[in-house]
């Protein structure tokens, strides 16, 4: 291939923009309120409903986040529009807690609006390239046709609503791979990494304001043993992340080409980063519940989030680094095996026991990585070294 042909698949390296952070602001807001959902209706519907928000709420990001890889959008007209994006993703992240209630119009309007303003951007920095305008225009059917059933969606009620969500956002996410990834499209690879790295930092905020909320004012001394080891877990999987596996990714997904490129930034980024995000959620809804009734076993649907949201986390970054590298991380597909099997005991132990029990599951997986691959570890963070 030549230099040519790869710099028209390749949307042009820049660092993440102070606008763009801003508008990852609303998605922070957002993740926000989808644990609020769980919180308010703790049970198996509870969470399915508010994991068909949360899927609703990473595609609408995620198609932002290919836009800003593929072209620099903060400047002049295009910038007031990206604000605007915002402010509709503001109204998307209030209407939230009442997505399968009263604001269900709301939110489908809104997110429609949100959609509709990130076509209007891609077709204003598309208008001179005829092949990215192409693969635009193959993109928008199914790009708008998924939003409004969200916005149908909100005049039905119970298991007719939910059944057109699901259709929505299966029509959605399905939508890239029905139409293709093929020329037209652009990704810089770095900036994207960047920007889903920073993203799962936004992720495992969440469970710190989780650690906040469940805490509350009296600081008792469960309360505070539960927010260190609160505070273990969320390290241990900020670690399991950033250390290496996202150098390894962002490295791979650096010497990819062609369709591959486009392939591997749409499975490995937007597709299994959405389950890693879910992941962090969940284990933030039972950390917050474990904070509050510290002595008291867990219920049902908390003990699942609590160890089964951390395994979740595992399992996806497992997936996203066999996508990148071709490679299975035993010891990490072990660990979730481990916190999944904690469940029974969630349900039966004080919640702070089951959250000491998950913090040393996951810092046993960070301290064996650590140890046992400590030089291999070196040369992958710091190549120089080893030249």
């Amino acid at each position: 291939m030549s230099d040519a042909e790869r710099e028209l698949e390749r949307g042009d390296e820049h660092q993440v923009t102070p606008l763009e952070l801003f508008f990852d602001l609303t998605f922070v807001f957002a993740v926000t309120q989808v644990t609020i959902l769980l919180a308010d209706d703790p049970t198996w519907g509870g969470i399915f409903r508010g994991m068909l928000v949360l899927a609703a709420l990473w595609w609408a990001w995620s198609v932002y986040a290919w836009l800003t890889s593929a072209m620099d959008v903060d400047e002049g007209g295009v910038r007031l529009a990206m604000l605007a994006s915002m402010g509709a993703m503001l109204v998307v992240a209030l209407a939230v807690p009442g997505a399968f209630g009263d604001d269900a119009v709301l939110f489908g309007a809104a997110y429609l609006l949100v959609r509709l303003l990130h076509l209007v951007l891609s077709a204003i920095v598309t208008r001179d390239d005829p092949e990215r305008s192409g693969a635009l225009l193959r993109f928008t059917p199914t790009a708008i046709l998924g939003p409004s059933l969200l916005v149908l969606a909100g005049f039905l009620d119970g298991d007719d609503r939910i059944a057109l969500w699901v259709v929505a956002l299966a029509i959605d996410y399905l939508g890239p791979v029905v139409v293709g990834v093929g020329r037209g499209w652009q990704v810089a690879p770095e900036h994207f990494a960047e920007r889903h790295g920073l993203i799962v930092l936004i992720a495992l905020g969440e469970s710190i304001i989780a650690i906040g909320i469940g805490a509350g004012f009296e600081l008792v001394a469960g309360v505070i043993v539960g927010a260190a080891l609160g505070i273990v877990v969320v390290s241990a999987l900020w670690w399991l992340y950033f250390d290496v596996a996202a150098i390894f990714a962002r490295r791979r997904l650096m010497q990819a080409t062609g369709l591959e490129l486009h392939r591997l930034a749409l499975h490995s980024y937007s597709y299994l980063h959405l389950p890693m995000v879910a992941g962090v959620v969940l284990f933030a809804l039972g950390l917050k519940t474990t904070l509050g009734q510290f002595g008291d076993a867990l219920d049902t649907v908390p003990a699942v989030g609590l160890c089964g949201g951390a395994a979740l986390y595992l399992l996806a970054l497992v997936a996203f680094l066999f996508r990148t590298t071709g490679r299975v991380f035993r010891r990490r597909t072990i660990g979730a095996v481990a916190l999944l099997a904690l469940v029974p005991a969630a349900l039966a132990i004080p919640a702070l026991a089951a959250l000491a029990l998950v913090s040393a599951v996951c810092s046993l997986v960070v301290a064996y990585e650590a140890i046992r691959y400590r030089e291999h570890r070196v040369q992958v963070r710091h190549p120089e070294m080893a030249a």
